[in-house]
């Protein structure tokens, strides 16, 4: 039986990704080592971290003055890294979900946070609209993309402060205008790599601007210097990541990919909104995200929901539960999620109805 991978994370790779890995974790570069016990210092390594540099820059068409670094640590710390090394006094964030909430928890710890605006209190169901970014705030944080909730900010906005963006889940899915932003960041776990290794866009004017000492470790400076080889990098997820920016490469690059989201999130909202068991749980349809798909069952099925989870494991739809907080389903439709995989969620909905739906 065909298993399709609808994890939210770690999540699907592209098959590319997984074969080139495992030969390197063999065998890399025809050392006769393997990938997890090379130095990362070696020449071969070496090549491997100026290359996956070099291809961010190039797929996102990363101006210059931009530095892109691989770290260790998560997303999660970035949420202290960007206002111990970006807020002088004030910072405003924006809340749309449980990350979010959780990177404005942690700014607080270093001055002033602003939340310009909250869908908390719908339990994240959209994305708010008409807010005020304060004008004398050292920066303005944004998550375009929420896991848990499914809403997704899909354009880059225009703010007259610098911009932060979390792009954990939703980086290469589209293109962006860097420039817009002063800094991006993520978890590679959802659309690049493994887990273990976190990317950083950060525009290097921005830095340098705190009176505060920043620890070693946590200041951007110390790894833009060491080419993010300050300490010893997460060599096979780099490694892995870059496979992945060779395979969006290959599709035709993050238009493509983009392209192939929204024909895959249109299959599935469709039949979502078109079959009478199932109800989406984002309110406004702009707000819906082409990555994390959130839906449960209509009121007068509700009962029914275990056995539809119960019948599309057996069908091999993985990882479809969603999120405790909210309940119901969420398929996530990453990158390397074949439509094909959506289409067989499709047909397990449409059997369903078949036998409970008259």
């Amino acid at each position: 039986m065909k298993v399709h991978n609808f994890s939210a994370g770690p999540s699907i790779l592209p098959d590319f990704t997984v074969e080139k890995t495992a030969e390197a974790i063999k065998n890399f570069a025809g050392t006769t080592l393997s990938l997890m016990e090379v130095s990362h210092r070696s020449k071969e390594f070496v090549a491997v971290m100026d290359e996956a540099i070099a291809m961010f820059k190039e797929l996102l068409s990363i101006p210059e003055g931009y530095s892109v670094l691989f770290l260790g640590g998560g997303a999660s710390t970035q949420f202290c890294m960007i206002p111990y090394n970006l807020m002088a006094k004030k910072s405003a964030y924006l809340n749309t979900g449980a990350w979010a909430n959780k990177a404005q928890k942690e700014a607080k710890l270093f001055g002033e946070v602003v939340e310009v605006a909250s869908s908390k209190e719908t339990v994240y169901n959209y994305i708010p609209k008409g807010y005020v970014v304060p004008a004398d705030a050292d920066y303005f944080h944004i998550t375009t993309n929420n896991t848990i909730y499914g809403t997704e900010i899909k354009e880059d906005m225009d703010c007259d402060i610098p911009l932060v963006a979390d792009m954990s889940s939703d980086i290469f899915s589209r293109p962006i205008d860097v420039s817009k932003y002063a800094l991006i960041y993520g978890g590679a776990q959802k659309n690049l790599a493994p887990a273990g290794v976190t990317f950083v866009i950060v525009k290097n004017e921005i830095l340098g601007k705190v009176d505060r000492q920043i620890p070693t470790m946590l200041n951007y400076q110390t790894h833009i210097d060491g080419e993010s080889m300050f300490n010893t990098p997460p060599v096979v997820p780099v490694f892995a990541a870059l496979q992945t920016l060779k395979w969006i490469k290959e599709q035709g690059g993050v238009s493509a990919i983009q392209k192939m989201n929204e024909e895959k999130a249109a299959l599935l909202y469709n039949e979502i909104d078109s079959n009478p068991m199932f109800k989406g749980t984002v309110i406004n349809k702009e707000d819906r995200s082409l990555m994390n798909i959130c839906f449960v069952m209509n009121d007068e099925y509700k009962e029914l929901e275990k056995d539809f989870y119960e019948f599309a494991t057996s069908k091999g739809m993985s990882g479809i539960k969603g999120h405790r907080s909210v309940g119901g389903f969420r398929a996530s439709t990453y990158n390397a999620l074949p439509k094909a995989s959506v289409q067989a969620l499709v047909d397990c909905m449409q059997e369903f109805k078949s036998t409970h739906v008259k």
